[in-house]
């Protein structure tokens, strides 16, 4: 037990010592900022042999049914597996920050509390009780369309993806919900 939670210390400290002024610039510029690997390749391995346990999912997606692209992911259930809870509750706060700070640039006003479990209880308790985080699968003839999503009245401030350099046939994706 003592062994996943270092990980998940280590998850946190990577993400806290993140530089979140430079995201923000970025997403600012751009909509979009990287910020280096975040995971190990043993954590990566783990989430990429997770993919074949069902248990671990709510649904599966096959993107050609509904005109991604090709390829399949799956929305993980509750529980979470651990890294993946840790890695969205570590992410949060910083996008939050972003997230509240277009808002009120755009008149929307303070849309997302600083801390991730007060964001969870209202996306639950606006009718969103099921995770969002998923994983997804591809392979050599895999493409991606350009999607938008609103899942509900509770939205994300950000979606953070997590990608691998190395090809890989599955790739983990993160979302704050």
């Amino acid at each position: 037990m003592l062994a996943w939670v270092d990980a998940m210390q280590s998850v946190a400290e990577r993400v806290a010592a993140l530089d979140w002024a430079g995201i923000g610039a970025a997403l600012d510029q751009r909509g979009c900022a990287t910020t280096g690997p975040l995971l190990t390749e043993a954590e990566c391995d783990a989430l990429v042999q997770g993919y074949d346990a069902g248990e671990a999912f709510r649904s599966r997606v096959v993107m050609a049914r509904h005109g991604y692209g090709k390829g399949e992911y799956k929305y993980y259930a509750y529980p979470l597996p651990t890294l993946v809870g840790g890695l969205r509750t570590a992410l949060y706060p910083g996008l939050a920050e972003v997230a509240n700070r277009w808002a009120a640039a755009l008149g929307l006003g303070a849309g997302f509390p600083s801390d991730h479990a007060a964001f969870l209880a209202r996306c639950h308790a606006a009718g969103q009780p099921r995770p969002t985080p998923l994983l997804l699968r591809y392979g050599p003839a895999t493409t991606t369309a350009c999607t938008r999503t609103c899942m509900a009245t509770c939205i994300s401030p950000c979606r953070p993806h997590s990608c691998s350099a190395a090809p890989t046939p599955t790739l983990p994706a993160a979302s704050s919900c």
